[in-house]
């Protein structure tokens, strides 16, 4: 019998294809700042992008259909009074962005339905905990309001958005700066990439570590680690000879890895993009002009190349868009971002197939909008998997529910605490009666009444301590 000479895998001709010019944003200030991030993030509504601004951090929020030239005076979001670092959109919520910034604060804001219109200032929530810049921000994958953020200060700390509250501080667990975190699959565990050379595993809720390797890369430069569906880890990085590595690694034995694959020696940190459902890795080199697309199987070698998408101009940044905001008619399985020095290009991905029909070995069921869980019920111990939805009839966006916080005010410690049921970030809309609108309405009046007052408080302890600071200084 002979032996096959090609692997066989439905993938093998997928091909890369830039839109034409017209569909690109262009005359974009892409950030300059020196940071690692992909500086640019997608939803099936909005394109986020990190921008040079002068006087604080900004970012643009683009409709999808707002392709073309982009006004030099087109409005940002625009709160942060240091450069933007990282931006992660909700994976429950495709109004609601988060960002982190050298000012040391994480900021999560809701953008309007149909895009913006002013330049918005005012954050929802500001999540203060860090003391040196905010370099990574991530939500959980299946619990609402849970967001993650780590910091310069080598910690991260874990967030209840809806009461605005840290609840779980991993202090001492990373000795130098952390270059990435990813979640598991259901959010149980995250995996982190440290300056020292080591990839852990954590339980965050349990504050401990699980699993770790020591010089997973052996390099100087940054690494990078994500988790896979099946619970493997796959990290890229450098070797002692500043060849650029990929390598994949069960977590529950990381003394050796599964697989280790050498690409070339350019110098860009490699940015890893998975897509669960089809287990395909797609690696973007910053400052590279190609994008290459692995496939991870249970046959070895395990991690398979299967071809390279190149362009002349290099990337500044990369954005992916999640899978329900695809076009599935066009065969259409994975859609980049590309951020060049003065625009943003979009890339399609496609698997050649002659059928019109729904391609069901292409797009099995995927993650949705719906959170399995709520944020009190994660942190008090629970797990939920993804729900699941078809992209048979192509992907409907449900309507998105006001984010809303209701802090607990520190000041009022004679009021009753409030009952957990009513910390919940997105509240159910009240049943059409006046006078229960009209309390809605003062409530949410007070609310935010209480978070102006808060932050007034805030303004005047950082004041204080700036006055001590300059006072020191000047003795």
């Amino acid at each position: 019998m002979l032996r096959r000479v090609v692997r066989q895998s439905k993938f093998r001709h997928v091909f890369g294809q830039a839109v034409r010019n017209d569909q690109c944003y262009d005359d974009i200030r892409v950030s300059r700042v020196t940071w690692d991030s992909s500086f640019c993030a997608v939803n099936p509504k909005f394109v986020a992008i990190i921008i040079d601004a002068s006087g604080g951090g900004a970012f643009l929020v683009l409709p999808l259909q707002k392709s073309g030239r982009i006004d030099k005076v087109y409005p940002t979001v625009c709160g942060h009074t240091g450069p933007v670092l990282d931006i992660d959109w909700c994976p429950h919520n495709d109004l609601v962005i988060a960002s982190g910034s050298e000012d040391c604060t994480v900021m999560v804001w809701q953008i309007p339905e149909n895009g913006l219109d002013t330049p918005l200032s005012e954050p929802v929530v500001v999540l203060e905990g860090h003391s040196k810049r905010v370099g990574i921000v991530a939500w959980h994958p299946t619990a609402r309001n849970v967001l993650l953020s780590a910091g310069c200060d080598n910690q991260i700390v874990i967030w209840n958005v809806g009461t605005g509250d840290a609840m779980i501080n991993l202090e001492d667990m990373h000795p130098d700066v952390i270059f990435s975190v990813s979640w598991n699959r259901n959010g149980s565990l995250i995996c982190t990439a440290c300056k020292d050379k080591k990839v852990r595993v954590i339980d965050p809720r349990k504050a401990k570590v699980v699993a770790e390797k020591d010089k997973a890369h052996e390099g100087a430069r940054p690494m990078r680690a994500i988790f896979l569906a099946d619970g493997n880890i796959f990290t890229t990085g450098f070797s002692r000879m500043s060849e650029r590595q990929l390598a994949l690694w069960k977590t529950e034995n990381m003394d050796e890895p599964i697989s280790v694959q050498e690409m070339d020696t350019s110098n860009g940190v490699l940015l890893p993009f998975y897509d669960p459902d089809t287990s395909i890795v797609y690696l973007c080199g910053k400052g590279d002009s190609s994008i290459r697309y692995f496939e991870i199987t249970d046959e070895a070698p395990y991690v398979h190349y299967l071809s390279t998408f190149s362009t002349k101009e290099p990337q500044r940044g990369m954005g992916y868009m999640p899978k329900r905001g695809l076009d599935v008619n066009k065969c259409e399985i994975a859609r980049f971002y590309k951020l060049h020095e003065r625009k943003c290009e979009p890339i399609i991905m496609t698997v050649p197939r002659k059928s019109d029909l729904f391609q069901d070995d292409l797009y099995p069921d995927t993650a949705g909008p719906d959170p399995a869980l709520e944020a009190e019920q994660w942190f008090a111990g629970k797990n939920g998997d993804p729900i699941l939805i078809s992209l048979k009839d192509g992907y409907v966006a449900g309507k998105n529910r006001d984010l809303k916080v209701v802090k607990t005010n520190v000041l009022e410690s004679s009021k009753p605490a409030t009952k957990p049921e009513n910390a919940v970030i997105i509240q159910k809309q009240a049943t059409p009666q006046p006078s229960i609108k009209m309390e809605d309405k003062l409530e949410e009046v007070l609310r935010e009444f209480k978070s102006l007052r808060d932050r007034v408080i805030l303004q005047d302890r950082r004041i204080a301590n700036l006055e001590e600071q300059v006072a020191k200084v000047t003795m």
